[in-house]
């Protein structure tokens, strides 16, 4: 069986669902995330900033855009250092101005994933699966970008049959 790894950044607290904002004791990508493991057996690694972004949602979406707009990197707790016990890597993150965050690409350019397979999925609120893609293409050098999959955030919490046959078809 292949050995599965999932990266991923999730924000908690404030987000946008269904039109309002709304409190999430646990973010919809982290969920996904724990789906995946649950599904494949897959470890999980999760980006997390040293700089929090801001608690409010509408002031982190222009944090988040000024991070876009100037190609930050922002700077990580812990940093992975190497994939190379793993077959397969799932970059999982919310839609954040069509992309991943750019913590993300932090951690994804310090990456040697030569040989190894990718598949992004993206947690979003009406942008599907977005730039996700070609995001990989772009930062995980030497891999294949395999099947993504997008799951709107509001049906994050009931998505595990969904989450996990995409999983079981494109991991195992």
């Amino acid at each position: 069986m292949a050995k599965t790894l999932v990266i991923y950044y999730s924000r908690k607290g404030q987000n946008y669902v269904n039109g309002s904002i709304v409190d999430l004791p646990k973010g919809n990508t982290e969920v996904c995330a724990e789906y995946i493991k649950k599904a494949v057996g897959a470890d999980i690694f999760e980006i997390e900033t040293q700089k929090a972004y801001s608690t409010d949602y509408t002031q982190c979406t222009i944090e988040a855009k000024e991070e876009l707009r100037n190609d930050a990197r922002p700077e990580l707790v812990k940093m992975l250092d190497s994939v190379a016990e793993y077959d397969n890597i799932v970059v999982a993150g919310p839609c954040w101005w069509g992309t991943y965050p750019c913590a993300v690409f932090t951690q994804l350019e310090v990456l040697d994933f030569s040989g190894k397979k990718v598949f992004p999925l993206m947690t979003h609120e009406g942008s599907g699966i977005a730039g996700a893609p070609a995001a990989l293409k772009k930062y995980c050098h030497g891999a294949v970008v395999g099947e993504g999959i997008a799951i709107q955030g509001a049906d994050a919490a009931g998505s595990e049959s969904k989450v996990a046959a995409w999983a079981k078809k494109n991991l195992a």
